[in-house]
């Protein structure tokens, strides 16, 4: 199966989780999160605003505020394949851009050096225990993860776990996966 048929498939097995159980199990990742050596002792967390059927990361986002926490933002630059982190103390600073992702609006937000980021929380579709994910097809985060020095983790439903993916070179682990269900340590 090519990454292309990957993906459309594990949307549609995301699409596929009820409501009740979608919530309560964005509450277990929350938590796990919460309770994470990684999510206490960072102070700068980057995180991407979900939208469905991914996992909700916009209570995560409140709870960073709550905490004290920088919480920031990526905004893609499609002409280069880039991601732009950006403060974001505000959902009003958000703007729907292209396939209607809610991202910080340049004109209201500050950007910030990605060296700052302690804790980045890696969006994908489908994850191994050794920690590869299959993304949306960008190649955003492997472009960014070759060069980050900070923690990564992706917060995953069970469902998104899978037994491989086709890798490539190109291709970063995370290195944490936090699951409804588990923590799982991606070192190899």
């Amino acid at each position: 199966m090519s990454k292309k048929e990957k993906r459309k498939s594990q949307l549609q097995v995301l699409k596929s989780i009820g409501h009740i159980a979608f919530q309560q199990k964005c509450f277990e990742i929350e938590q796990r999160l919460f309770g994470s050596p990684e999510w206490k002792r960072s102070s700068i967390v980057s995180i991407t605003i979900s939208k469905p059927p991914e996992l909700d990361t916009w209570n995560i986002i409140k709870r960073g505020w709550e905490e004290g926490k920088t919480v920031v933002v990526p905004k893609c630059l499609p002409e280069n394949r880039q991601l732009v982190f950006y403060k974001l103390n505000d959902f009003h600073q958000l703007e729907q851009s292209y396939f209607n992702l809610y991202e910080p609006d340049p004109e209201k937000s500050v950007a910030v050096n990605n060296e700052s980021i302690e804790l980045m929380i890696v969006p994908g579709l489908s994850y191994t225990n050794a920690g590869y994910r299959l993304g949306f097809g960008g190649g955003y985060y492997d472009r960014l993860l070759s060069v980050f020095s900070g923690t990564t983790v992706s917060l995953a439903f069970e469902e998104q776990m899978v037994e491989s993916l086709p890798i490539e070179s190109f291709d970063m682990q995370v290195s944490t996966i936090l699951t409804d269900l588990r923590r799982i340590d991606c070192e190899d």
